[in-house]
């Protein structure tokens, strides 16, 4: 077995009235600095956003998950974000703001493997 190494996780979240504080959860973000990982898995039901709120833009979501999913992979040069390291990423991601598109409380585990590690956990908070 191979050396355990920390990871942190949190949900990605869709809020489509924030006035009502109800959400879904639509993807996992996980950042392991031991093994310089940083991404996010996205599984956006839009059925069930537009069940929670109908007139949801789910296009915008969309949108915005990919956002996080480029910053993860620090792909788009030209965002400010993309040019830092994958530790100031999930902080700059994981930061508390009042949007449609949120992430849930920062947790922490220990992984050997943080690609499966975030596939379990995107079965098990989100599909």
């Amino acid at each position: 077995m191979s050396e355990l190494a920390v990871f942190e996780y949190a949900t990605l979240r869709v809020v489509p009235r924030i006035e009502r504080a109800e959400s879904i959860n639509v993807g996992v973000l996980l950042y392991c600095g031991w093994l310089d990982f940083l991404q996010a898995t996205v599984a956006l039901d839009a059925q069930r956003l537009t069940a929670l709120d109908p007139r949801s833009d789910v296009d915008s979501v969309r949108a915005a998950l990919r956002s996080i999913e480029r910053v993860c992979s620090g792909e788009d040069r030209l965002v400010p974000a993309c040019q830092t390291s994958r530790g100031q990423r999930f902080r700059w991601l994981t930061a508390p703001r009042s949007t449609v598109v949120q992430t849930g409380p920062v947790h922490a585990g220990l992984t050997d493997d943080p690609a499966a590690e975030l596939e379990r956990l995107t079965t098990t908070l989100v599909r």
